[in-house]
């Protein structure tokens, strides 16, 4: 669908989701629309009652309801913002928006299950609902610089990536759902999907079993480890890794990317217009080579930075302006319901990788074989990645033999490790 002066026109009228004491109202993407022209807030909801009064005297907005479908009927956003952190409401509000054919710009991350995000998928297809996901470094021009210095050589050969997540008291399964969210995204924006996943989950120095599962924090629902480590296979034979200890978090932190190659470094760092650095270091040893790492902009290496908007130091300005591009010219957003169920999958595919390197193992759950999760929609018939269905986190797969000791169909009655119990 062609772009039309009347939608260069537009007011796009914004209904926000907030959920006080239950995710809140995210990294402001409540606030984030008044940098933004085109788009107009007009209700908010919240299930709070006294973050309700708080939020509408904020936005400055009339129309608030406790209800948000209540909202979406009554107040007929043409998109919504739901922005709660806690992702265990997320599924049921892109529905509820989808079924109305109200466009969405959401917090991360995406969805609990690959069965949620199917179903997100199979309705916002039938409605033709546009999804945004909030991973702001997908919409960095940084993405296309770094793009650009790959194709031209500037590291040789690509080979490998390397994430890390924030590491502090979330470290391991936490860590990889709320924060390697966004490196895992920043690998398929630059990369492209995995093909596969190994993958290795441990709690408390051993593999993690199901006595470990418990229910995570910010409604992930089931959730375990306090380490991990997972390998993907991406093309051109590249492989992708992602790691998280917890509470090893360094001082600066590690959180972020590194692209190494043949003949050099580039590092990431997760932002709108993130800090950047290259080492044109064949060794990738600035101690041995003597090499120096060099700042990139988005002019290239070593150069002054040209971009200086506002909507560059922003969280979301770029990600709602594609938004609304996507839904003019009815393409798909650049970090829109399929990359979010992506991210999804690779997650999901580090818990089943770990079941079904268990699956022959003992009853301590020592490994005696290794398999990889194989990752993409095509092999979904012959292998169900991560907790599809039920309340299973690690689930049985078709592909694998069952281990009621580590895949339960019912989860263990737990209250959580003892840093998320009421004291």
């Amino acid at each position: 669908m062609a772009k039309t002066a009347a939608d260069d026109k537009k007011t796009y009228r914004v209904g926000i989701i907030g959920r006080t004491g239950k995710g809140g109202y995210g990294h402001a993407l409540d606030t984030a629309w008044s940098a933004v022209p085109q788009t107009r807030v007009v209700a908010v909801s919240d299930d709070n009652k006294s973050g309700l009064g708080a939020a509408a005297r904020k936005l400055k907005v009339n129309r608030a309801f406790l209800d948000y479908r209540k909202m979406l009927d009554e107040a007929k956003p043409d998109i919504v913002a739901i922005c709660p952190r806690w992702v265990d409401q997320h599924a049921a509000m892109v529905l509820a928006a989808a079924e109305r054919g109200i466009h969405v710009y959401m917090e991360k991350p995406f969805c609990r299950t690959l069965e949620e995000a199917d179903r997100i998928v199979a309705t916002c297809e039938k409605t033709h609902t546009k999804v945004q996901i909030a991973h702001p470094t997908r919409f960095s021009p940084m993405i296309d610089t770094i793009r650009r210095l790959i194709a031209d050589g500037a590291i040789g050969k690509l080979l490998e990536f390397r994430g890390r997540g924030k590491e502090d008291r979330r470290g391991g399964g936490e860590d990889l759902w709320v924060l390697g969210s966004h490196i895992l995204d920043m690998i398929r924006a630059i990369h492209g999907a995995p093909s596969s996943c190994f993958a290795r989950v441990g709690w408390k120095g051993h593999p993690v079993t199901a006595d470990d599962v418990f229910d995570g924090p910010e409604g992930i629902g089931p959730l375990t480890g306090d380490n991990l480590q997972a390998v993907y296979q991406m093309k051109d034979n590249v492989t992708a890794h992602f790691a998280s200890v917890r509470n090893q978090a360094g001082n600066p932190r590690r959180y972020g990317l590194q692209i190494f190659g043949s003949k050099g470094v580039i590092e990431l760092i997760e932002d709108t217009l993130p800090p950047v650095q290259y080492l044109g270091d064949p060794s990738w040893s600035p101690g041995r080579s003597g090499a120096k790492w060099q700042h990139v902009s988005s002019a290239g290496i070593g150069k002054p930075e040209p971009l200086k908007g506002p909507q560059y130091k922003a969280r979301h300005t770029l990600g709602i302006l594609d938004l609304l591009e996507a839904i003019q010219d009815g393409r798909e957003p650049k970090c829109g319901m399929l990359e979010g169920r992506g991210v999804v999958e690779m997650i999901a595919a580090c818990f089943e990788s770990h079941r079904q390197r268990t699956a022959g193992g003992d009853a301590t759950g020592k490994s005696k074989e290794s398999a990889n999760a194989v990752v993409g929609r095509s092999e979904f018939a012959t292998l169900t990645i991560g907790r599809r269905t039920g309340n299973s986190y690690l689930s049985t797969s078709p592909a694998g033999p069952s281990l009621d000791s580590l895949c339960p169909k019912t989860l263990p009655a737990v209250d959580g490790p003892p840093w998320h119990r009421p004291t």
